[in-house]
């Protein structure tokens, strides 16, 4: 299932909040930048554009699914978190297609008895740069385990369907997953 829309190639400014973010807490934007609109259930991800230094380009769209349960913030609320964050990890990145994790940890394969497996191909896994937002205490987004993840059963991307997380299709999950340094921004918004 490719979710995705066709390469873009003009320049496309970033989100104002997320450039506003970034100054507010002395953040230096990254070569690549993923943008989460939960209101549309859409993942962008753009690029700096070499032919035009301090700009961006959209490299491509993603149909993705956030939390059933809408946004937010708390520890076990089961809401994808707001704000500005990074890719703290990557995880799978030498395990086969289809591979799912329990723990961050392979433990089978998909198409081999787990098709409807809560975390398969790859793992991102984020961490909050908003102290008291989505950083520290019990609104910690890495404590909370908040990851961009695959799954076995693709069927309800492009609705509200995780438990937090942000899915994604293994088709756009995994060579997006090969193009992203650890460090990259990850900027989620309600729309």
């Amino acid at each position: 299932m490719n979710t995705a829309a066709p390469n873009a190639t003009s320049s496309a400014p970033l989100p104002v909040a997320l450039t506003r973010k970034c100054a507010e807490l002395n953040a230096t934007l990254t070569d690549h930048v993923l943008v989460v609109n939960a209101a549309t259930q859409r993942l962008t991800h753009y690029q700096a554009d070499a032919d035009a230094p301090g700009s961006y380009r959209q490299v491509r769209g993603y149909v993705i699914s956030t939390s059933r349960v809408g946004l937010g913030q708390q520890a076990d609320s089961h809401r994808t978190p707001l704000g500005l964050h990074r890719i703290a990890e990557k995880i799978g990145g030498d395990a086969p297609r289809g591979t799912v994790f329990r723990g961050r940890q392979p433990v089978g394969l998909a198409q081999e008895g787990l098709p409807e497996a809560p975390i398969a191909h790859r793992i991102l896994w984020l961490d909050g740069l908003e102290p008291g937002f989505n950083r520290g205490g019990s609104v910690d987004t890495h404590s909370r385990y908040i990851y961009i993840h695959g799954l076995g059963n693709e069927s309800r991307l492009g609705q509200p369907d995780s438990i937090g997380c942000i899915h994604m299709a293994a088709d756009d999950l995994i060579p997006l997953f090969d193009v992203l340094p650890p460090g990259t921004l990850v900027w989620i918004a309600e729309n």
